[in-house]
């Protein structure tokens, strides 16, 4: 997979990829992330991406030129099979989103930032608007990395276990069962007796059961 990320300050979101998971999928060829700063694409002397919004208000909006010119540029050296926006009024990100973009091999995510874009960029190169949430941050950089951690996770290989993302909380619609290790009893506080009996089926139900009864307490929204 490839991942293009548009930013206006795309040293927000680097970080992030430089270690852990992110970067081990990087270091062994399973995806490659290119990060682009929008103030490269514009013709203005001062390097201005941004003016005021029409109509009058507060705050100020990224203008469409250098957008339409950094995402032509990609573009005319390959497809792209998504062109995401990360904005608070687009669609929340779930478990069954990241799994479908997972698929994909080559997206663009562009980083919204102070009030946001242009409407016409939005009309005229988005193919999809993510959220990670109900709140405002001040940019969609770090929204960019939620959305890259939780795809890039997915791609075969990445994982030591190709079998973890698969028992994740959400990939069954339920919450993850509670997990336990080293010591079996701490200060008096033992782990559950099921879990070190050996019996794979037994403990396998037991799971089960305790995601149903942890996914009616916290989110009964999801059985719905």
């Amino acid at each position: 997979m490839r991942i293009d990320i548009i930013s206006v300050v795309p040293d927000i979101i680097q970080s992030p990829f430089e270690g852990s998971i992110m970067k081990r999928a990087q270091d062994a060829g399973l995806v490659e992330v290119y990060f682009h700063n929008l103030r490269d694409y514009t013709t203005n002397n001062y390097k201005q991406v941004d003016d005021y919004p029409y109509g009058g208000g507060a705050g100020m909006v990224l203008m469409i030129a250098p957008i339409e010119k950094c995402i032509s540029a990609l573009k005319a050296a390959r497809d792209y099979d998504a062109i995401i926006y990360m904005t608070p009024d687009g669609e929340v990100l779930n478990q069954g989103t990241a799994n479908k973009i997972s698929l994909l091999k080559n997206i663009i995510v562009l980083c919204g930032h102070y009030k946001g874009v242009d409407q016409r960029v939005r009309d005229l190169f988005i193919t999809h608007e993510i959220s990670i949430g109900d709140y405002v941050l001040s940019g969609g950089e770090l929204a960019a990395a939620v959305l890259c951690d939780s795809i890039i996770r997915l791609i075969p290989g990445v994982l030591g276990n190709e079998t973890s993302a698969l028992t994740d909380s959400f990939q069954d619609g339920l919450l993850a069962p509670p997990v336990y290790t080293r010591p079996a009893d701490y200060n008096g506080h033992k782990v559950p007796e099921i879990l070190t009996s050996g019996n794979t089926p037994k403990i396998e139900a037991w799971r089960e059961d305790q995601a149903l009864e942890i996914t009616k307490k916290k989110r009964p929204d999801l059985l719905t």
